[in-house]
């Protein structure tokens, strides 16, 4: 992890797992206990067979760059630069938006195989990034 200024996660009853787990070094999502769906931002009941059986499952943290910006307007806060702000599509069906580091700007493609690290957050708490695949 790097020293950052990255704003903390705000922590809800229903997303608080998510971050637990980040503070862990692990990327966890919700699965419908019912039909197994995964669902990311956490919800209270299954978007695909309307169950509210649900439970946390550990995810492989590998996927590949789906979209991608770089926002320059407004600034980012708690970013010297602005990031490099991505959808990630991972392995198991989720999308998630988060940041890729480690790669510049002009290097980024839709398709590009990533997979996830943590960095902290102002508060000492830790948020999922992504860096292209092979790259440590």
């Amino acid at each position: 992890m790097t020293a950052a200024a990255r704003p903390d996660p705000i922590v809800t009853a229903d997303n608080a797992f998510f971050w637990e787990a980040c503070a862990r070094g692990e990327l966890v999502a919700q699965r419908c206990g019912a039909c197994g769906a995964f669902a990311h931002p956490p919800r209270p009941m299954c978007p695909r067979c309307h169950s509210t059986q649900r439970e946390v499952a550990r995810l492989s943290g590998r996927g590949e760059v789906w979209s991608w910006i770089v926002p320059r307007h407004p600034a980012p806060i708690g970013f010297a630069e602005a990031p490099v702000v991505a959808l990630i599509a991972l392995d198991e069906g989720v999308r998630l938006v988060s940041n890729v580091v480690g790669v510049a700007p002009e290097a980024m493609r839709n398709g590009l195989r990533v997979e996830v690290a943590f960095e902290a957050t102002a508060g000492g708490k830790a948020v999922p990034v992504f860096r292209a695949m092979g790259r440590g």
